[in-house]
């Protein structure tokens, strides 16, 4: 089997206003724009991935990503085998520097080929499951504390046991907003917040310490990337759990957050890393060195979600019983382009026991939101 074509569609999906994300990092748009890919085999076989864009997480877009697929990375795999997979990625990985969650997309499409063409879900693909189901948490906007404590009640009430607040705007109104949540969805809700690196050092060690008598079970990336020594510094002050997000994005950052022991969780990604591969590296690292993982989101659709559940389900270095994991992209978007759902329910998400990742596109779908 071999390689013959690789077609990028990209598309735009609008969000729930209700529920749109603010954060440290701004406001959420109110569409997600993602590209589609399309791996054809000889064989017949179609392998799937997404690219989630988000210039602000990692500097692409579906004009630069379709552009590098086309020109950079089509030339390299068209005429390959496509299960081939630890060759393919390591060429995709060095064509071009960073493009992470473009190069996940291939990634993730190679996956989905192999699991098709042997008639196995990913996650079999990967050693099989090392859990029933993967626990997910909610993601409650950094929005007005009223507003923010009727979405967690929404939360709890289809279902989630689990949820973070996004703080790191204003420490007192972040305050005001926890304290609104934890009121919203009583006590036996599990609840972190996540300031995606909005807090300087001393206004996160100051503000974290003033939110731990709401009993919060972990502290998101609570200052920014750019030094891992600021994430440290905070993490010798506090008792509560650390988690690094926008601090690690590749093997390297793992290694350097371990080192320093700056966190006590690491938030993988199939996206950052570039892959299924990189983030199961990144969690077996962790886990060498006590650390837990969870899996961290941009907020992807139904193809990178399903991606996202096989990584969960398989992966020992992850875990969803501790830190559940924020797949829950699908919740945030007005439409769906699959054709069916996935089994994301009541804080619970499965995989769908199909070949390959199991997603099949809704077509009619696809072409209504294409961007022209």
């Amino acid at each position: 089997m071999n390689i013959t074509h690789i077609e990028t569609i990209p598309i735009r999906i609008q969000k729930k206003p209700s529920l749109a994300i603010v954060s440290s990092l701004g406001s959420n748009r109110n569409s997600s724009t993602f590209v589609i890919v399309k791996i054809f085999t000889d064989d017949g076989i179609i392998g799937l991935g997404e690219v989630s864009c988000d210039p602000v997480w990692s500097g692409e877009d579906h004009v630069t990503s379709s552009h590098y697929i086309k020109n950079i990375f089509a030339p390299l795999l068209i005429g390959k085998d496509p299960t081939e997979i630890g060759r393919l990625t390591i060429k995709i990985s060095n064509a071009i520097v960073g493009n992470p969650f473009t190069k996940s997309a291939l990634e993730m499409a190679l996956w989905d080929i192999l699991g098709k063409s042997v008639g196995l879900p990913v996650y079999r693909l990967l050693g099989g499951p090392v859990r029933d189901f993967v626990a997910t948490k909610f993601s409650v906007s950094g929005t007005e504390p009223k507003k923010a404590a009727e979405i967690a009640a929404w939360a709890v009430s289809i279902g989630f046991q689990a949820m973070k607040v996004k703080v790191g705007l204003e420490p007192e109104t972040d305050i005001l907003r926890v304290r609104a949540v934890r009121e919203a969805i009583g006590e036996k809700i599990k609840l972190g917040v996540d300031a995606n690196g909005g807090w300087s050092p001393s206004t996160a060690i100051q503000t974290i310490q003033r939110l731990s008598e709401f009993d919060i079970q972990f502290v998101e990336q609570p200052v920014p990337a750019l030094d891992v020594a600021w994430l440290a510094d905070v993490r010798s002050q506090i008792d509560l759990p650390i988690m690094a997000d926008e601090s690690v994005f590749n093997l390297q950052d793992a290694m350097t957050v371990v080192k320093a022991k700056a966190a006590d969780v690491i938030s993988v990604y199939v996206g950052k890393g570039g892959g299924l591969g990189s983030a199961r590296k990144i969690a077996a690292v962790a886990e060498a060195a006590g650390l837990t993982c969870t899996v961290g989101s941009n907020m992807e659709m139904g193809i990178a979600s399903s991606a996202m559940i096989h990584l969960a389900m398989s992966t020992p270095g992850i875990d969803p019983s501790q830190i559940p994991c924020d797949i829950i992209g699908p919740f945030y978007y007005e439409e769906s382009i699959l054709c069916q759902d996935l089994p994301i329910k009541g804080g619970e998400a499965r995989p769908l026991e199909l070949p390959g990742l199991g997603v099949e596109l809704d077509e009619n779908k696809v072409n209504h939101y294409r961007v022209q």
